[in-house]
């Protein structure tokens, strides 16, 4: 098992929590930014916070896991691994998140939608959506890190491992702008101007 403070040391250990001024998938800015890509690098490290999140998770009796790609495929995959359940991922097409690649869900299957790290929920909204839409039905999110400002963002229960309070901000307020901070596209190590 792994409790919050040994994933917070892992998250500085892995150089996965960082500081600085982000521009985040979403649009808004933030002084903080989780890239689980690091945490999850080495095999050892992902099967524990797999394991940690598929005993959170395995009391719903899932059939399979659904993550979005592409922040969700490495943890998805260990959740469904150590649940020993199929694993499946959505991706988006033409803007919209679907379920392609040949992958199927029977209609009524019970599904836990697995990802990295929640910021303001829109990919997992989507991934369940796209679940709902083939006739699953997702019986709870699961994710590493919830860093939403409310914890309700789902119609089902959500079990992130670590709740982290990072303030984010419209590009307009963002007070690292205003400061003339350089800010970051995270995955890439080039400034944006």
């Amino acid at each position: 098992m792994i409790d919050s403070g040994e994933l917070v040391a892992a998250l500085y250990e892995s150089g996965a929590l960082r500081r600085g001024h982000f521009l985040l998938s979403s649009g808004r800015h933030s002084s903080d930014y989780v890239q689980c890509a690091l945490l999850l690098e080495h095999p050892s490290r992902a099967r524990r916070v797999g394991a940690e999140l598929s005993a959170r998770l395995a009391g719903f009796d899932p059939d399979s896991v659904v993550s979005p790609a592409l922040g969700g495929l490495v943890i998805g995959y260990q959740v469904a691994s150590e649940l020993d359940i199929a694993f499946r991922f959505v991706e988006r097409v033409a803007g919209i998140m679907t379920l392609r690649r040949g992958f199927s869900l029977r209609r009524g299957e019970r599904v836990v939608v697995v990802e990295d790290v929640v910021t303001t929920g829109r990919s997992t909204a989507e991934a369940i959506e796209a679940v709902e839409a083939v006739g699953g039905s997702v019986v709870a999110v699961g994710s590493i890190i919830d860093r939403t400002i409310d914890s309700r963002a789902f119609d089902c229960e959500y079990r992130p491992l670590l709740r982290l309070a990072m303030e984010t901000y419209e590009p307009a307020e963002c007070p690292l702008c205003q400061a003339g901070q350089a800010m970051e596209k995270p995955g890439s190590r080039r400034e944006i101007q």
